[in-house]
């Protein structure tokens, strides 16, 4: 392989360091726990200052998850035409922008918009990281990196619901918007004075309506991404289901505080971290496939927890926190293979198939959203039960439609 050039055309090294490529990767995937995390701990006050109903208070959180699956869809292949760092500067500029005007909102109409924008510079950002990893590493390669860069999310994660509950319960709920918008700030610096473009060849007609369909067609077709990218849908899922509803089970209906909530959720993200952890050190001796089928027994030992938690046990903080500590153990191992997995067979339409996936991994967890929103009662069986069944669900794609696939993939 030859040498690549020193210097690319913006001045920058045509590729940065190792170091910087993960920090790059943590700090731009990192800003979609940034911008649910934080905010959580601050639902339950906005909600009452605005004046909000359950439901609208919800699609605050849902309508930036629709918002961020669909603008992938645009955001992928706009990155393979153009490049990923104009997409990156783009989206990260209206994240920072949508997260101060979400601050200043004076009723929740205002505010679901600004979250529906920020979930549109949250596709960006996404999609770019995604796709300048697959520029960067070949799949097996690419996982492992991955895993080091989801434990920098994961240290995020982790301390963003204490920081939201901290601002929530001093500076007010407005101050949490402040800071996932200074996040945005910070990774929109980074991206201008360190990293460079990653794309070695742009497509010309990447957003032409013909190519676009049949570069989607292509990529829904492979059984790979398939496989992976329903995995990834399932986890998230179970994730998303906890983030989207703990807030007023652990707070209005447990009694906990908003900063004692703030640290439930930090430590799952540190349970994540070590997920993570577990996963580099597999894929150092293992392949995708085997990992994810390793890692899915954490996720089934959860979801049977949370089923326990949903119909048998009286509803406590602990029955709900001891299935989750695997669940996050289990994603911590999943979302990497997953999320590289679904992308890997795609070298030329890493943007495309990085944005197909976190559409359908997105949709699904607005559905969820729209689910609790109907069916939240007061009680923690609706958010113990759809945590089961998804991550049960999870478990058995790894451990069925992977396993086929990465047969299939062998050679005879």
């Amino acid at each position: 392989m030859p040498a690549a050039a020193t210097t690319g055309p913006t001045g920058l090294p045509a590729r940065p360091s190792l170091g910087w490529q993960v920090l790059a990767l943590a700090l731009l995937l990192g800003l979609q726990p940034i911008g649910t995390d934080l905010y959580l701990p601050a639902l339950p006050a906005l909600r009452a200052e605005l004046g909000a109903a359950m439901s609208a208070t919800q699609l605050t959180l849902s309508g930036l998850i629709l918002a961020f699956g669909l603008g992938q869809l645009l955001m992928g292949p706009l990155s393979d035409r153009l490049g990923r760092r104009p997409v990156l500067l783009g989206g990260l500029t209206l994240y920072a922008m949508a997260g101060a005007g979400g601050a200043l909102a004076a009723d929740i109409e205002l505010l679901v918009l600004c979250r529906v924008m920020q979930g549109l510079g949250l596709a960006a950002a996404v999609v770019g990281a995604r796709a300048m990893l697959r520029d960067w590493f070949a799949p097996q390669e690419g996982a492992r990196v991955m895993a080091r860069a989801l434990g920098g999310l994961g240290l995020l994660a982790m301390l963003s619901p204490p920081l939201g509950g901290l601002l929530a319960a001093t500076l007010g709920w407005r101050w949490t918007l402040l800071a996932i918008a200074l996040a945005g700030v910070t990774a929109l610096v980074m991206v201008t004075r360190r990293i460079p473009e990653s794309l070695s060849r742009r497509d010309p007609q990447a957003l032409q309506p013909r190519r676009l369909l049949a570069n989607w067609a292509q990529v829904a077709a492979h059984p790979g991404f398939r496989a992976y990218t329903l995995l990834t849908t399932l986890a998230y899922g179970t994730l998303y289901t906890f983030l989207a509803a703990s807030a007023f089970v652990f707070i209005e209906v447990l009694g906990l505080g908003r900063g004692s909530y703030g640290l439930v959720v930090g430590a799952g993200a540190g349970i994540y971290v070590l997920g993570t952890l577990i996963c580099r050190r597999w894929l150092s001796r293992l392949s995708l496939a085997a990992t994810a089928r390793r890692g899915a027994l954490f996720t089934a030992i959860g979801a049977l927890g949370m089923g326990l938690a949903a119909w048998v046990l009286p509803p406590s903080a602990p029955a709900l926190l001891l299935p989750h500590v695997f669940i996050m153990l289990g994603h911590g191992v999943l979302q990497p293979c997953s999320q590289v997995g679904a992308v890997g067979p795609f070298p030329q339409l890493a943007g495309t198939a990085a944005a197909l996936s976190g559409f359908v991994s997105a949709l699904g967890a607005f559905l969820v959203g729209a689910w609790l929103s109907l069916s939240l009662d007061g009680t923690v069986r609706p958010m113990a039960a759809t945590m089961a069944v998804l991550g049960a669900g999870a478990a058995l794609c790894a451990w069925t439609l992977v396993q086929t696939q990465a047969r299939s993939d062998t050679p005879a």
